[in-house]
């Protein structure tokens, strides 16, 4: 089932786009998107449509920075109605948890988890976006874009950068390291396990200067009352455990289990009853991030073998082959390869 996400999304896209000297307008019907879509910023468009289509821009428009560029054109208005929730939290956790309940309003495919112990900073809480597709495709620009948007938000909610402490991204950067840098006003790490951003926790604790307790019950029932409350699968709940402990010793079904706290039979009973199994969903977490590692890192083979937890490389490889035809090493040659010829066209 395709996944969709807002128009709003693309806002400034249209004008940055003629501002780099590209007509927008091939582009985007290439991806079967409208110019009328984009003016209603409420229209629901194809997320895995939008992700090829900013890929596509930065590589026509040969701007390898356009995901940050194109997130000076939006702020937390791009939320729509779930920004005056937002905006009316008592705390900067408040509203953080609140974008977290209410993302899937704007996107099911976007998830903003918050994770109090920081994988990179010590003391810190670790607040992680996913770019969640129904196939595997390269996204940076989307992440960068989800990314830089965030960022402006807590920025706004904080009322200034500071308690953001450090920025990490999924893959190595087309653009100089020093425009992400400028950008975020902080450390940026790259080639990191899943992008997010990384807070002091006593910033978490401040009030927001906007908080209003009557606007906010108001404004989350009308949430409620048109779009429901999202219930998380267990699939997808064993597809989150999975994907932040790939490379660690919880890999099979027992471990992640124990996890969730119940008996193995129970989940694999649970994963039946959702269409699925533990197998499959394991799978579709490797295929997603063996892609994202061989076409957006240059992580070494044997290392990308251990992160996705694979016995050997020779195991890796065979899945490689089965899920994208080709072996590892030649599916990183044929996408660096195809990347250098499309930027150095024109």
């Amino acid at each position: 089932m395709p996944t969709f996400v807002r128009a709003s999304g693309l806002r400034g896209y249209v004008d940055l786009m003629r501002s780099l000297g590209e007509d927008p307008t091939n582009l985007l019907r290439r991806f079967r998107i409208s110019l009328e879509q984009l003016e209603d910023e409420d229209a629901l468009l194809r997320l895995r449509s939008v992700v090829q289509l900013l890929e596509e821009s930065a590589t026509a428009t040969q701007c390898d920075d356009f995901g940050l560029r194109l997130s000076h054109n939006q702020d937390i208005t791009v939320l729509g109605q779930v920004a005056v929730v937002v905006q009316s939290a008592a705390t900067v956790r408040e509203a953080l948890n609140l974008i977290k309940q209410y993302l899937f309003i704007h996107s099911p495919g976007i998830r903003l988890s918050i994770n109090e112990k920081s994988r990179l900073v010590d003391h810190a809480v670790e607040a992680s976006l996913e770019i969640q597709l129904e196939r595997p495709t390269a996204h940076r620009q989307t992440i960068d874009l989800a990314l830089a948007d965030f960022y402006q938000m807590v920025v706004l909610l904080n009322n200034g950068s500071q308690g953001i402490l450090g920025v990490a991204l999924p893959h190595k950067p087309h653009a100089a390291e020093s425009i992400y840098r400028q950008f975020f006003g902080c450390k940026v790490s790259f080639e990191q396990p899943i992008a997010g951003l990384h807070l002091e926790r006593s910033m978490l604790n401040k009030r927001l200067s906007s908080t209003n307790h009557a606007i906010r019950e108001i404004a989350e029932e009308y949430l409620r009352n048109r779009y429901g409350t999202p219930g998380d699968t267990v699939s997808h709940q064993v597809r989150q455990l999975l994907s932040r402990t790939l490379g660690a010793a919880h890999r099979n079904k027992e471990d992640v289990a124990q996890m969730l706290a119940i008996h193995p039979r129970t989940l694999q009973r649970r994963l039946e009853d959702e269409g699925t199994s533990f197998e499959v969903v394991r799978d579709e977490v490797r295929r997603e991030e063996m892609l994202r590692y061989l076409v957006e890192t240059e992580i070494s083979l044997g290392r990308v073998t251990e992160i996705l937890g694979y016995s050997e490389q020779s195991a890796m490889t065979r899945a490689c082959s089965r899920w994208f035809g080709t072996s590892p090493a030649a599916l990183r040659r044929s996408k660096i390869k195809h990347a250098k010829v499309r930027r150095q066209r024109g």
